[in-house]
């Protein structure tokens, strides 16, 4: 019992006792500040990197959704370079533009034309089967436009953020479709590859 009481009445003075060493304390909290901020920035940028990529593909699929005029190469190289200012990052950015039409009849979907920057390969009429799941319902003879984007995305920290989220999605991909606003076909003269 001797035992049991001395030992008790030792860890209430240790309990009870205020002299601290505010190195020791620096030392142990220190390293996790540094983390916990490192990590917050790492992950709140990616998520500004996601949304800009976003926001840039959908500005894109709105301005070509307004033309009345035929698309050029010009007009695609132009719209890459506003995505590249857009997103403001040095990695490399990949566009593909296609325009596709619904046919009723056939149940399926035909492309008009399809461009690219960067991306390996373009829709054609053979391929484009592959992406119906991800297409809206359309009426007959209906055309939608159809911007894809890509972006690397390099975190600014390796934090151990890093090898969840962030590593899942080290490349930014978007997918958006948008209706011509004006008229129903949107002309273009533009090559496989605009960039």
């Amino acid at each position: 019992m001797r035992l049991f009481s001395r030992i008790r009445r030792r860890l209430g003075s240790f309990s009870r006792n205020e002299r601290g060493m505010m190195t020791v304390d620096a030392v142990i909290i220190f390293p996790m500040l540094v983390w916990t901020i490192t990590g917050a920035f790492t992950f709140f940028d990616g998520f500004r990197q996601s949304a800009s990529n976003l926001k840039a593909a959908y500005t894109v699929g709105d301005l070509i959704s307004r033309e009345t005029q035929q698309i050029t190469d010009t007009y695609i190289e132009s719209l890459h370079e506003l995505m590249q200012r857009m997103v403001s990052n040095n990695s490399e950015l990949k566009l593909r533009v296609t325009l596709v039409v619904f046919d009723e009849d056939d149940d399926r979907h035909y492309v008009r034309w399809s461009t690219q920057c960067g991306y390996g390969a373009i829709w054609t009429n053979a391929n484009i089967g592959n992406m119906r799941d991800n297409l809206p319902p359309m009426p007959n003879q209906d055309t939608l436009i159809i911007v894809e984007t890509s972006n690397d995305y390099e975190p600014v920290f390796e934090t151990i953020l890093s090898d969840g989220w962030v590593a899942r999605d080290k490349v930014f991909t978007n997918f958006v479709f948008t209706r011509p606003r004006f008229t129903n076909e949107i002309a273009a003269d533009v090559s496989v590859t605009s960039c």
